[in-house]
């Protein structure tokens, strides 16, 4: 994939990449973000400054560096002063660095939000986001992008920004049987049929509506779906709602989708995470056990061994309450490192947390326990009370 690569400064002067799709499916009022890097970051975008730090994603580099986003603000909400950071460790979590921050208009009413962060097949690492002019109804979200082909570079190179799609994405990319990589986008906007699915054909560098699930709108909560190949090539969805997850499938590469329908997943209206391990078995990390729904306290992962039909004991990572929006990835050395917020406006505090499958399916799981607490580390303690 050919990028048109330049560094930071010359990039904060071109317009992005608007070939993917059709100019009128985006609003001209959602304008260009401006990108800060190192220095470039200043006072105005410090930690110490934040009142509000929450919906973290986390990749793993092919050079095995962490990378980490999620978003922020100088006020105690999430509204238009909100932008995305950009951090990365080279020494498993131990320490964090930001070198990235990613805000449409500074003080104005535009606002960047749930970022993604996702290393394609080819070893180039993807920051997307979400972009509208806040409180705005009549204008539509659009989904962001910038990669670089090099992520273990001392200082990465960036392509331009360039939108992707109308929507948000709260889920990571997969990478389909049949080469196509799919991203899970809701149509804030739409009433009926919001849960994407905009699938490239040609390495990311054009993206089209494949389909949509329609999520009721008496039942709609963001939607913040998530798509999972299972091994007879039926894709799976499964979808944030009023009364936890709902779920869908699809027997055409995601042209059509049967109706949502309950999972037998308990969780509250709140953010999970579900994706192939190298096993071939199937991770979900979500509040609390499989069959019972709790508030947004005990972070737990699971495994399945048959496809998501049904699911292992769960491993705790996080016992407290208002903890959220658990992404990760699993590692070539086959740990799996997972992401997480706590209290966003209050303690303001991006976790992260290491284990590995055989921790989860471990009979000693006292000691699995303490081990994963020992690992636990802080990318982000957001900003004073």
């Amino acid at each position: 994939m050919k990028l048109n690569l330049i560094n930071l400064p010359a990039l904060l002067l071109l317009l992005p990449f608007s070939g993917i799709l059709s100019a009128q499916d985006f609003d001209p009022s959602v304008h260009p973000p401006r990108l800060k890097a190192g220095s470039e970051i200043g006072v105005d975008y410090a930690s110490a400054n934040r009142k509000f730090t929450g919906i973290p994603s986390l990749t793993v580099s092919p050079g095995g560096q962490l990378w980490a986003v999620w978003y922020a603000g100088i006020t105690p909400a999430e509204d238009y002063n909100n932008y995305v950071v950009v951090a990365k460790s080279g020494d498993k979590g131990e320490s964090w660095q930001e070198i990235l921050v990613i805000d449409p208009d500074g003080a104005g009413q535009a606002r960047a939000f749930d970022p993604q962060v996702w290393v394609d097949p080819d070893g180039q690492l993807w920051i997307f986001w979400a972009q509208h002019v806040y409180r705005d109804s009549t204008r539509n979200t659009s989904l962001w992008a910038v990669s670089t082909i090099d992520p273990d570079a001392a200082k990465p190179v960036w392509s331009a920004p360039r939108t992707v799609s109308n929507g948000v994405m709260m889920g990571k990319p997969v990478v389909l049987s049949n080469q196509e990589w799919a991203l899970p986008v809701s149509f804030w906007h739409l009433k009926q049929e919001s849960a994407k699915i905009v699938v490239s054909s040609n390495r990311g560098k054009n993206w089209a509506v494949r389909g949509a699930v329609d999520v009721p709108e008496n039942i709609r909560n963001h939607d913040e779906h998530a798509i999972i190949e299972r091994k007879d090539g039926t894709l799976w969805m499964l979808v944030r709602t009023r009364y936890g997850i709902g779920e869908s499938t699809s027997k055409d590469w995601g042209k059509t989708w049967s109706l949502l329908s309950p999972s037998a997943i308990q969780n509250p209206s709140a953010r999970f995470f579900v994706r192939r391990l190298q096993s071939g078995n199937m991770l979900l990390v979500k509040n609390g056990p499989v069959n019972r729904q709790t508030k947004r306290s005990h972070l737990m992962a699971f495994v399945s061994i048959d496809d998501g039909h049904s699911w292992s004991k769960g491993l705790l990572l996080y016992e407290k309450g208002n903890v959220s929006y658990p992404d990760g990835q699993q590692a070539e050395n086959g740990e799996v490192f997972i992401t997480f917020d706590y209290n966003r406006t209050k303690d303001k505090i991006i976790f992260m947390t290491s284990f590995s499958e055989e921790d989860i399916l471990s009979t000693d799981y006292d000691l699995k326990l303490i081990d994963v607490y020992d690992r636990r580390k802080i990318i982000s303690d957001g900003g004073d009370n």
